[in-house]
């Protein structure tokens, strides 16, 4: 009896198992991304490189590079496999990769000139993704490198303090100023006194000038 049920429930389970998915294969893949020249400015032509190091398959794999600045005359190649290019973004379609020490590793080389324009201090971020179906689960396989483009040194000026500092007069100026108010005020103040002066000796019968 027991025989009876057992073999039914060990055909079931192979089933059961047959029906599911079998969980792709472990890869061990690391993308390197080297860019020459490292932090290149504005006007200057820069080379990115990616290659793919590790151990075992990457199914329909592909490689997506970005980058924060225009390149212009962008070209893509890649060994094996085939490139879309644009000022930011390089989408290299691979195929099938077999990844270990017998073969040279897969390799993407990006040129393109940085688009001159760029501001001073704009962050250069350039991303490397990896994905395949072996990575759907885990997830891309990404590396990166970022610099600073280097900004103006010079210090800022406020137009304000400027204007205010043009009104100031130099030093030494402010000083003599007021004297100058006080000698002519003094000034006017004397000669006023002398011809009141004058004008009361022209009258008759005033007093001397020396009883004022």
């Amino acid at each position: 009896m027991w025989e009876s049920i057992a073999a039914p429930a060990a055909g079931l389970m192979a089933a059961m198992a047959a029906a599911l998915p079998t969980p792709p294969p472990s890869v061990d893949a690391a993308p390197v991304l080297t860019s020459t020249p490292f932090g290149a400015l504005p006007g200057q032509q820069v080379t990115h490189t990616v290659t793919i190091s590790g151990s075992g398959t990457l199914t329909t794999t592909r490689v997506t590079f970005t980058t924060t600045v225009d390149l212009d005359g962008v070209t893509a190649r890649a060994e094996p496999g085939r490139c879309a290019a644009s000022p930011r973004t390089v989408v290299c379609d691979l195929g099938d990769l077999r990844l270990g020490p017998a073969g040279a590793a897969p390799r993407i080389t990006i040129s393109g000139r940085v688009r001159p324009g760029a501001p001073p201090g704009t962050v250069v971020r350039n991303r490397v993704d990896v994905t395949s179906v072996e990575t759907t689960a885990t997830g891309a396989r990404t590396t990166s490198n970022a610099y600073l483009l280097p900004g103006s040194t010079a210090t800022p000026t406020d137009p304000r303090s400027t204007a205010l500092a043009s009104e100031v007069p130099p030093p030494g100026r402010s000083m003599r100023l007021p004297a100058l108010a006080a000698a002519a005020v003094a000034g006017a103040v004397a000669a006023a006194a002398l011809l009141t002066r004058r004008r009361l000796r022209r009258r008759p019968g005033s007093p001397p000038a020396d009883r004022l």
